[in-house]
């Protein structure tokens, strides 16, 4: 399991950074019509994203009478066809970034998870465990960290979208 986790979250942020690499400061910060994000922002959403489903679960495994939940199809977090609102938490500020501060914001985010992650030593537990998503209700928490990487690919087509209409 571990490998698998860690080849998804490193494979799609590598994609995602490629996505990126290329963009002036212009292009990261400009929307493409007025009521959309940014690609800026949608990396700084993936951030807060990623900080508070870490959170999520580390909440999760911390409750003495965490209950186990049936596995969601979580895989519907990928289908753009189905629009989401994000929670105020996680909805990202209108402050134009520059690369190397997404990139910081991203390995940020991405290194607290690995820190938690690397240290739990039966990762099994995550599949007995659940809490409470905002799309989902209660979810296992080996499908937060699958979310993860998912939610970040469905954001990776997005970005793509907005490239393609500056």
């Amino acid at each position: 399991m571990i490998t698998n986790v860690v080849e998804n979250l490193t494979g799609t942020r590598n994609r995602l950074l490629k996505e990126i690499s290329d963009l002036s400061y212009e292009q990261l910060n400009k929307k493409p019509r007025e009521g959309t994000w940014s690609v800026a922002q949608v990396c700084h959403h993936l951030y807060l994203s990623e900080s508070v489903f870490t959170q999520a679960i580390i909440y999760g495994l911390s409750k003495s009478n965490g209950k186990k939940a049936e596995p969601k199809p979580i895989q519907l977090a990928f289908d753009r066809s189905q629009k989401a609102k994000a929670p105020d938490m996680v909805v990202p500020g209108d402050k134009p970034l520059e690369l190397e501060e997404i990139t910081e914001l991203l390995n940020q985010s991405r290194n607290l998870f690995f820190e938690f992650y690397n240290q739990l030593e039966d990762k099994s537990i995550l599949k007995e465990k659940s809490t409470k998503h905002p799309l989902f209700g209660y979810t296992p928490l080996d499908q937060w960290v699958d979310l993860i990487y998912l939610h970040e690919e469905r954001h990776i087509e997005q970005i793509r979208e907005i490239k393609s209409l500056l």
